[in-house]
């Protein structure tokens, strides 16, 4: 089955009054320890992390269920969102927790990642499948909880700040899951007081596509789309990091596409639909691809189309590392999807349907 995000979020939206009742005891306990000042063992680092900028602290950051002010720079920092670690890797920052998403990866940290670990441990990983893991947060007494690319609710927000740390949650600006890798490079900057370094990031990382536009002037205007097998033809909004990737590399998304899907950042097509499949390329995120052809191939209305009939199908596995990338979409991630998918679409758009589409390892 393909890794959806609200498949792995829509995970219950409920908690029992026990937990909470556990985590409030918990909440307290930290809070006589001084849970909002200077953590008993700090975080490890990178020897490499970039330096707190001046004045970075106080800093206050807005979001989805109001805004929250960090007054100090955080030594013990957990992440409730998916992919939050690779912007704090990134900046040098190794958490102490991390929220398990795709690749089941050694501390959920993914192989385009591992060395910004700098030799520091592995956080611990949490689970999220009827929500967020208080106790286990709590336990690891952290001074910053950060849920950036998430469905978090307000009734988890709430439970989350009886902790009683700073808990940044996903913008309002956004549908859930939908805040842009640069943004959230930059949130998580500002949060650990490096946003100086975060930008730096985020150019560097915005350069390398703008390189590929220079070298690859066919992609610009052509249409494109992210789907997967799941539940029939799943497709990826416009608010989804995965259909941005595209978009940042000149493609252009249907236009009628958010019309079809509404304000989630995906939806599974209905029959009648199918039609919005047919791109100049198409990128399937599926199991296996000998699956994914056996299901398109049995669909006449999806073998009908010239994506399939001119072959211009990208087909990415999700389990792999380099599904994985692509899902994750973040300032790590993103350099080693463009070493693979870069060549793939330049094959699917080429107008030649004997030109084979590689896979990619």
């Amino acid at each position: 089955m393909a890794r959806i995000p609200t498949l792995s979020a829509v995970r219950g939206r409920l908690k029992t009054a026990g937990v909470l009742a556990s985590t409030l005891v918990l909440a307290a306990s930290l809070t006589a320890c001084g849970g909002g000042g200077e953590s008993a063992t700090p975080a490890a680092q990178n020897s490499a992390g970039s330096a707190v900028d001046a004045n970075a602290f106080p800093t206050t950051i807005e979001h989805k269920y109001g805004s929250t002010t960090i007054t100090q720079e955080p030594k013990r920092v957990v992440t409730v969102g998916l992919t939050e670690q690779d912007a704090l890797l990134a900046l040098g920052v190794v958490p102490v927790g991390v929220t398990e998403w795709l690749g089941k990866f050694p501390g959920t940290i993914a192989p385009w990642a591992t060395d910004k670990l700098g030799g520091a441990a592995l956080p611990e990983v949490l689970k999220d499948v009827d929500g967020p893991q208080y106790e286990k947060i709590a336990a690891l007494k952290p001074d910053l909880i950060i849920a950036l690319y998430s469905g978090l609710t307000k009734e988890q927000y709430d439970k989350l700040g009886q902790i009683g740390v700073p808990v940044v949650a996903q913008p309002k600006e956004y549908n859930d899951y939908g805040i842009p890798w640069q943004e959230a490079t930059k949130k998580v900057g500002q949060a650990v007081g490096r946003a100086t370094k975060a930008d730096e990031l985020v150019k560097g990382v915005e350069d390398k596509f703008a390189q590929v536009r220079k070298e690859h002037p066919e992609f610009e205007g052509k249409s494109a789309l992210m789907a997967s097998t799941y539940e029939g033809y799943f497709v990826y909004g416009s608010q989804d990091p995965r259909s941005r990737i595209l978009e940042s590399l000149g493609f252009k998304l249907p236009a009628d596409l958010d019309a079809a899907i509404g304000d989630k950042f995906g939806k599974s097509l209905s029959a009648e639909r199918t039609d919005l499949l047919d791109r100049d390329a198409l990128v399937w995120l599926i199991d296996t691809p000998a699956k994914a052809q056996e299901i398109l191939g049995k669909d006449a209305l999806y073998t009908g189309l010239k994506v399939a009939k001119e072959k211009r199908e990208v087909f990415i596995e999700n389990e792999g590392t380099y599904g994985s990338a692509v899902s994750f979409v973040t300032v790590l991630s993103l350099p080693y999807v463009l070493e693979r998918i870069v060549p793939q679409l330049t094959a699917a758009v080429d107008g030649d349907p004997k030109t084979e589409v590689k896979p990619a390892g």
